[in-house]
């Protein structure tokens, strides 16, 4: 896709923004529009009179909105950034900024709204700019990025100021040229949207077909001529008939997890320090993102140091009942309390284990095990899970063949993952370059076409 210049440019006297249309304005963001607009024009409203409520995680990146809250004013009219039908909202704290939230508040109950206080609000005066406008502008990748660069706090807990959006200068066409950049926006971005949509939709097809495959491979084989048997377990159906079922607790030297207070003991210099957060959905441990931390050589260390071949299972949080299997170690690594190490016994090769527990079957017993608590898993469920032991041969014959066809999952994926971030850099040049005059859209609707 190309697109036209403007006829004529000048210098527009911003750094950052370099030349402008001729008959674009440079004003700073105060000179268009109001901020965080005083909530006195709500006081003609009776105080049980319902309006929207906005809690951050009701902003989308996308600019869409989760309208279904609502409460009284009185609820809400202390404490809680107000908004107004038509008002554009920016949310200034890390990551939410540099992630897009945002959004122009339309769809309001009874016109009005508050939310997080985590939200700046930009109010368009009429003839200078418009709503749809200057969500576009503070979606640009040059408003980004400049707002990430002025933002004050520390961790967690940095933000933009209000006064960076107040004097933020860039230039802005008439009225009318700046409903027909948002209008082609809209369409533009919609395409790549959709597209978009299609990669996900095809990463979660993908993700259902490695669960298949694996479920499939770990409860029926690879021969599908063997004689099958009942399993008499209620939701693992029929298995093949030389096929053993057995609890983790027969066929693991010992399972533990990991010991209470060792996050005190971070440091800069130690052993690795795996968490919940380091098991990846592919089975995998992600040892270059673990802290380290100081171990000392007691019972207690010996007890939850990892070595290669063990399972570890995810027993707390959100990650309760995520698996991965220690096929190698990089150097000296030791479990959390949050997760569960199995060390299996010579009968079980660890890689098969570590496809039966991640399965449908092994996810089950695991759902079933926190049902009511949903709090995770104890060490006692955990070496109650039943499991199938085919021969060893045919174990090593499995896991081989799912590590082959996770291979190709994950090559698609990745590719998907790949396309996904073009699209997103296509779209936010899209934008940039439309908001700051780079590319001439008046009148494209005439010679519209599709993306591809």
């Amino acid at each position: 896709m190309s697109f036209q210049s403007y006829p004529k440019y000048k210098d527009s006297g911003v750094e950052w923004l370099g030349e402008v249309p001729e008959e674009w304005e440079v004003k700073r963001i105060r000179h268009v529009a109001t901020l965080n607009p005083s909530k006195s024009e709500l006081s003609h409203l009776a105080r049980n009179t319902e309006v929207s409520f906005l809690p951050m995680e009701a902003v989308g990146e996308d600019g869409k909105l989760n309208l279904e809250r609502t409460r009284p004013i009185s609820e809400v009219d202390s404490g809680y950034t107000y908004f107004r039908e038509g008002d554009v909202t920016i949310a200034k704290i890390t990551p939410c900024y540099e992630n897009g939230k945002g959004a122009v508040m339309r769809g309001l109950t009874n016109g009005f709204g508050f939310g997080t206080t985590e939200l700046t609000v930009v109010r368009p005066r009429e003839i200078q700019a418009t709503s749809d406008y200057l969500h576009r502008l503070f979606n640009s990748t040059q408003f980004r990025k400049l707002g990430e660069a002025a933002m004050y706090g520390a961790g967690g807990q940095k933000r933009v100021p209000d006064d960076f959006v107040r004097d933020f200068s860039v230039a802005f066409p008439p009225i009318g040229e700046q409903n027909a950049i948002a209008t082609f926006l809209d369409r533009e971005t919609a395409k790549i949207d959709a597209l978009v949509a299609e990669q996900e939709n095809l990463i979660a097809l993908l993700k259902e077909k490695r669960q298949a495959v694996i479920s499939h491979a770990v409860t029926k084989g690879l021969d599908p001529t063997v004689p099958m048997k009942d399993s008499v377990i209620e939701w693992l159906g029929e298995v093949p008939a030389h096929w053993l079922v057995r609890r983790i607790k027969t066929i693991s030297s010992f399972t533990t997890s990991g010991p209470r207070g060792w996050s005190e003991r971070v440091c800069e210099e130690g052993c690795l320090f795996i968490q919940s957060g380091e098991l990846t959905d592919q089975m995998d441990i992600n040892f270059d993102s673990a802290q380290r931390v100081q171990v000392e050589d007691d019972a207690e260390a010996r007890r939850t140091e990892m070595l290669a071949g063990d399972i570890l299972v995810c027993i707390t949080g959100a990650k309760t009942g995520n698996v991965a299997v220690c096929r190698t170690i990089p150097e000296k690594a030791y479990v959390n309390q949050h997760l569960c190490l199995i060390r299996p016994d010579k009968v079980v090769h660890p890689c098969f284990l570590g496809f039966y527990l991640k399965s449908k079957i092994g996810q089950t017993h695991f759902e079933i095990s926190q049902y009511g608590l949903k709090q995770g898993l104890s060490l006692e469920n955990v070496r109650e899970a039943p499991t199938l032991l085919p021969p060893i041969r045919e174990q090593i014959d499995i896991s081989a063949f799912l590590d082959t066809e996770n291979a190709k999952l994950d090559e698609l994926t990745t590719e998907a993952r790949h396309t996904i971030d073009l699209l997103k850099e296509r779209r936010a040049a899209l934008i940039s370059a439309a908001v700051t005059g780079k590319i001439d859209v008046r009148g494209y609707h005439v010679h519209s076409q599709p993306i591809t």
